[in-house]
């Protein structure tokens, strides 16, 4: 059904399991033409803070010497890239480009979870409140104008008691920057097959009416995303559904210098 995934985890961030080469032998039999790893990226965090659901700074080059070796190995049954999913921290989202200036990165793909810049607002509003949500869709504006994302993850991911006005004017916010700045939209399979509270389909009938373009992405966690049959079938329905214009994100690399 989908033979493109470029939202896949592996053991460094602490919280996805199985060695990298499962991750490539799932996908080449489950049929995908292309596998893209995106772990959680490192952060150069100042001070002795550091998050638990990361890779540490450290481990860069390992994961990069581990599935370009994979690339290799398997350039003839399935194109493999390479690059990460990012919060966009604002204050220290340079010294990220600076440090993954060294190697090989061929997108970022834009996964926020928190605001502000995490280490000096460790407590975030409440998800749901409509502080939250407005703060959510600024900071994800102002990270796909940077230009160096190639697709926003789970963009749903603030969950709501009830769709309230203030809502919907929020993420149509959101959908008309994403649509100024050509990022599409993913709609991620981990949430359906978790049963997690997004993907919201209230927020997918607003991206169908608004004519954004979405891609899907299995967040694997695990090798078992890439024949998940469920989860691509509903996340199908939410493209037929609303009649969202489906494509594969055009990979937008870092550059070597900053």
């Amino acid at each position: 059904m989908f033979t493109v995934n470029y939202h896949t985890h592996t053991e460094r961030c602490h919280h996805a399991g199985c060695p990298d080469r499962q991750y490539v032998e799932f996908a080449v039999n489950a049929g995908f033409k292309v596998l893209g790893f995106a772990d959680h990226s490192p952060q150069i965090f100042p001070g002795k803070y550091y998050s638990d659901f990361r890779m540490y700074p450290y481990q860069t080059e390992e994961y990069f010497a581990s599935i370009l070796a994979l690339k290799e190995e398997f350039k003839d049954r399935i194109d493999i890239k390479i690059g990460f999913e990012a919060e966009y921290y604002p204050d220290i989202f340079p010294d990220l480009l600076k440090h993954l200036a060294a190697f090989p990165c061929d997108y970022l793909i834009l996964g926020q979870h928190f605001l502000n810049n995490e280490f000096d607002h460790p407590e975030n509003p409440r998800r749901g409140s409509t502080e939250y949500i407005f703060a959510y869709v600024d900071q994800v504006c102002a990270a796909m104008r940077t230009g160096y994302f190639t697709y926003l993850c789970h963009p749903d991911l603030p969950w709501v008691d009830e769709f309230t006005p203030a809502y919907y004017k929020a993420m149509e916010k959101l959908i008309e920057c994403a649509m100024e700045t050509e990022m599409p939209l993913e709609i991620n399979c981990l949430g359906i097959a978790d049963h997690r509270n997004y993907p919201h389909r209230p927020f997918w009938e607003l991206v169908g009416k608004m004519g954004a373009p979405v891609t899907v992405g299995l967040d694997a966690h695990d090798p078992y995303m890439f024949v998940n049959e469920y989860a691509f079938t509903e996340a199908q329905k939410i493209i037929d559904d609303y009649h969202l214009t489906y494509v594969e994100p055009v990979l937008r690399p870092l550059p070597k210098t900053f």
